[in-house]
């Protein structure tokens, strides 16, 4: 079996949106497109993930309205990646150990794509995988 790497199984091109962009805006989008989190982004790089539990949370504690306060200020900076040539197994692995469901997929610093554990648990070729835990 020949390993595949994580651009091999990745979504090139995940939900983002600018850090720039009001949490009033990206809740609008974020309904829109079906999604419960989006990546943030800065000219390319990634500046982290929000939620739509961390915009209602964010928006009631910051006190200020959501039209004002921008992704950029309430994407959690501390989001672990992948690289784009880590192959499917050393991905399904970490997000295995971290109980993730999702990575940002990096290459040279620009975010590139996005990918799911079930898209890696498909490529690992692994019947007994079992995702039921994450």
């Amino acid at each position: 079996m020949v390993n595949k790497t994580v651009r091999d199984v990745m979504m090139p091109e995940p939900w983002t949106v600018d850090a720039d962009l009001s949490i009033q805006e990206v809740a609008h989008r974020m309904r829109a497109w079906s999604v419960r989190d989006v990546l943030v982004t800065d000219q390319g790089q990634l500046c982290g993930i929000l939620t739509d539990h961390d915009i209602i949370v964010l928006a009631i504690a910051s006190g200020r309205h959501p039209s004002t306060l921008f992704a950029g200020e309430c994407a959690n900076p501390d989001t672990p990646t992948v690289a784009v040539d880590d192959s499917t197994d050393q991905a399904l692995n970490y997000m295995r150990r971290h109980g993730l469901r999702r990575l940002p997929v990096i290459d040279d610093q620009q975010l590139v794509g996005a990918v799911w554990i079930a898209d890696l648990a498909i490529a690992s070729h692994d019947p007994s995988t079992d995702l039921s835990h994450v």
